[in-house]
């Protein structure tokens, strides 16, 4: 096949035993891993070998809700370490592969949020990212204070708002405002310093930050939403967006939808790359692949797959209904969680006819993320299709089970989407952003030719 101009992007989405529900009973599985920082050093540094742009954590302020005997028989969203924490250590045993955190605008505060992942950015040297969630579960709220959710509409507008206040307070100094002059005893020039005096409809915020910019300028900007509200913070802020599709045709219908969106925001194509979650189980025949996906399968305990489904459906309970039966549209309502996520769930049912455990089976490993099974060669020839006919602009990959599944995927795959000139061989720079071949954002408060002098506020 010929190669391409345009080259695959790819993320390392990590779970700490894997994505699939069963994980940490797979035998090649680290058991431990949630609390194990050798097994993140080595997850990492395999990412980074095998040329990775980024390692992407999610993240839940909250234990999911689920009975406890249910609960106690998996090994996701509890016991594990928090994003930024980790990531910051794993900045110091890696050099190039991107490091991006989930962080919610529902219950933290910009100025938390832009000195945190400022503070990663120079630590890594300007490998950082933010994954702007609103946050979907009703548990999480019950942590901080509420006795609810916002509704979906009202967290995307305080999530607009929060963007903006936490990019501004990363333009708080020009790039060069620390010139350290001993001789001078200067150690910055207050003129390149800028005050935000930010208010709004949900935030006042003084400033300056009280870190140095990004060396990125701004971390390179993540949303995962794709809801109507996602797809418009995302078309206006995000740089980098993660989805989920199961369907070629769903996934050009949401690139060409996003894509379609950025020209009323001054954006182009170019400016935010599209990257599908895809979840691989990779053999060296097609008969070892489909033997590697049930293997893992027959682990999953049913009450474990019947509580991930009916947390994906909104939080629909299934219990009354027949497990072999199908999925029962009619009752299921709107959710104010993950809406999106919801109808991935509803269409993947009505397309493929597929029973209540035929569909918790499907998605106990991706959650609603395209799965695929084969060869290195049928998994490149899919991710290829794909991304030539504009369903993406790369993939999250979501290994099942770690370390074994992840080694699969880069000493198979990756070589086989190298020899076909789909993707790198050598990082292309040293920051994610050069990685992702996305621009540096100039400070908005820098002269520029055709305004010698910025109008911020100067701190006072």
């Amino acid at each position: 096949m010929s190669s391409h101009k345009r080259q695959i992007k790819l993320g390392l989405f990590i779970y700490p035993n894997g994505h699939h529900v069963a994980s940490w009973r797979h035998p090649d599985a680290t058991h431990d891993g949630h609390l194990n920082f050798a097994h993140y050093q080595r997850i990492a540094r395999l990412g980074e070998e095998a040329r990775f742009d980024a390692l992407f954590l999610a993240d839940s302020a909250a234990v999911q809700a689920r009975e406890i005997d249910i609960l106690s028989q998996t090994a996701h969203g509890f016991a594990q370490y928090e994003p930024l924490t980790i990531l910051s250590a794993l900045a110091t045993v890696t050099s190039r592969i991107g490091l991006v955190a989930t962080a919610s605008t529902s219950f933290t505060e910009p100025y938390t949020i832009a000195r945190a992942f400022a503070s990663l950015d120079h630590i890594s040297g300007g490998r950082a990212g933010w994954n702007v969630v609103t946050s979907s579960n009703l548990i999480e709220a019950l942590n901080f204070n509420r006795d609810e959710h916002a509704p979906h509409a009202d967290r995307y507008d305080r999530a607009e708002e929060f963007v903006d206040v936490v990019t501004g307070l990363w333009d708080s100094w020009e790039d060069d405002a620390f010139i350290r002059d001993k001789a001078s005893g200067r150690f910055f020039d207050p003129a390149k310093l800028h005050v935000l005096n930010h208010r709004g409809k949900h935030f006042s915020v003084r400033g300056p930050l009280n870190v140095a910019r990004p060396p990125q300028g701004h971390p390179v900007i993540v949303q995962a939403g794709s809801s109507e509200p996602g797809q418009e913070l995302a078309a206006r802020t995000a740089e980098l967006v993660f989805t989920a599709h199961t369907s070629l045709a769903n996934a050009r219908a949401f690139y060409a939808s996003l894509k379609g969106r950025l020209a009323k925001y001054g954006r182009t194509a170019d400016d935010l790359k599209i990257m599908p979650g895809v979840q691989a189980y990779v053999g060296r025949t097609e008969q070892e692949a489909r033997d590697r996906y049930a293997e893992i399968t027959a682990l999953i305990p049913p009450a474990v797959g019947l509580s991930l489904l009916s947390s994906l459906l909104g939080g629909f309970d299934l219990s009354r209904y027949p497990v072999d039966g199908p999925l029962p549209f009619a009752d299921i309502p709107a959710t104010n969680g993950s809406p999106s996520r919801q109808q991935v769930m509803i269409d993947l049912a009505r397309r493929e006819n597929l029973s209540i455990r035929q569909l918790y089976e499907s998605i106990a490993g991706a959650r609603g993320h395209w799965t695929i099974v084969g060869t290195a060669a049928q998994i490149a020839d899919q991710l290829e299709e794909w991304f030539v006919k504009q369903g993406a602009d790369g993939f999250n990959v979501m290994a099942p089970y770690l370390p074994g599944a992840l080694e699969d995927f880069a000493r198979l795959v990756i070589p086989e989407l190298q020899r076909r000139g789909l993707f790198r061989t050598e990082y292309e720079g040293r920051t994610l952003r050069e990685n992702l071949g996305l621009r540096r954002p100039a400070n908005r408060h820098a002269p520029t030719a055709s305004s010698p002098t910025a109008g911020a506020t100067i701190l006072s």
